[in-house]
């Protein structure tokens, strides 16, 4: 039975993530244009995002979730007393 390279108790799978993460680590320009892509998503979903610092569009995502949480409970609490 042969080994095919992937003896030191590794599968495949994680043979391959260890080689990107070297990969990626080494450069590291490809992980940092992730995550400036993530961002600007990020930023474009969040109204007022545009334009703001990492820290600052993380409160302002925060905000945004409970606001939203808020007004989930809302309208569920309206559709209880109208239904």
């Amino acid at each position: 039975m042969g080994c095919s390279g992937f003896c030191k108790g590794y599968s495949k799978v994680k043979y391959m993530r260890r080689r990107w993460r070297r990969t990626t680590v080494r450069g590291g320009g490809c992980h940092r244009v992730k995550v400036q892509m993530k961002m600007r998503k990020l930023q474009r979903l969040i109204p007022g995002g545009n334009g703001l610092n990492p820290d600052r569009l993380f409160l302002r995502t925060a905000e945004h979730i409970l606001h939203l949480r808020f007004q989930l409970n809302v309208l569920q609490a309206l559709s209880d007393i109208y239904n």
